[in-house]
């Protein structure tokens, strides 16, 4: 009689846990480099006019997959801090359904649209890639360099577009409605500053890291 195969033992939380969050950001990192891809597409061809046509609605439930991510923070599947993580998804959530669906028309033909979804999407494309390198243990030097300093240029052009999205959307929600978007842009200030200043503060860590690593290799040779 041929011998039965032994079984694989069962995997870990911890295995779980990895393929998971591996099966996680492969699929966002596909879904924002469709994104991106599409405004790319969209924007010399038929204009900005066209991009929410062509991209919103598929961006808009694309970013609404990102509540998970709270969830993976307040189960401690990633090491990313709660209160950064719903500051991070809640501002991004209220653009695409409070603002950006809710007045389409004020909202989306303008530069500004467009310009945030490209700041979005080719920043968590590198993102999302580079979680899925890091879990599987080999992340080439140039992801690292383009995760940790594209920020600097994406971050800042992705606020900016965002607030003036809030401010042309104030405006069309008429007078009873404009200070809830006066008071949005209020909390734009120190919730840009947190999350920059966290961003930095990831960089200076991994940078040092990456340094000291380099000079163990140095001196071992």
């Amino acid at each position: 009689m041929a011998q039965e195969r032994p079984k694989p033992p069962p995997l870990t939380k911890s295995e779980v846990a990895k393929e998971y969050l591996s099966a996680y950001n492969s699929v966002c990192a596909l879904l924002w480099l469709s994104v991106l891809g599409r405004v790319l597409l969209l924007v010399p061809i038929t204009g900005f006019q066209s991009v929410y046509e062509g991209a919103g609605d598929f961006t808009k439930w694309t970013q609404t997959v990102a509540i998970l991510e709270i969830f993976h923070s307040a189960f401690g599947l990633v090491r990313s801090p709660l209160p950064t993580t719903f500051l991070q998804v809640s501002s991004r959530l209220l653009l695409v359904w409070a603002v950006v669906d809710s007045f389409p028309l004020a909202t989306t033909p303008s530069p500004f649209y467009s310009s945030m979804l490209l700041a979005w999407s080719a920043t968590e494309v590198v993102r999302y890639s580079y979680f899925v390198l890091n879990l599987r243990g080999s992340v080439p030097g140039f992801m690292t360099w383009l995760r940790y300093n594209m920020f600097y240029v994406l971050y800042p052009v992705g606020i900016a577009s965002e607030c003036v999205l809030v401010w042309k959307a104030s405006v069309a929600a008429g007078s009873q409605w404009r200070w809830i978007g006066w008071a949005v842009l209020g909390l734009y200030v120190p919730g840009s500053y947190i999350l920059y200043t966290y961003m930095i503060a990831q960089r200076r860590k991994v940078m040092k890291g990456k340094q000291a690593e380099g000079r163990l290799r140095a001196s071992s040779t």
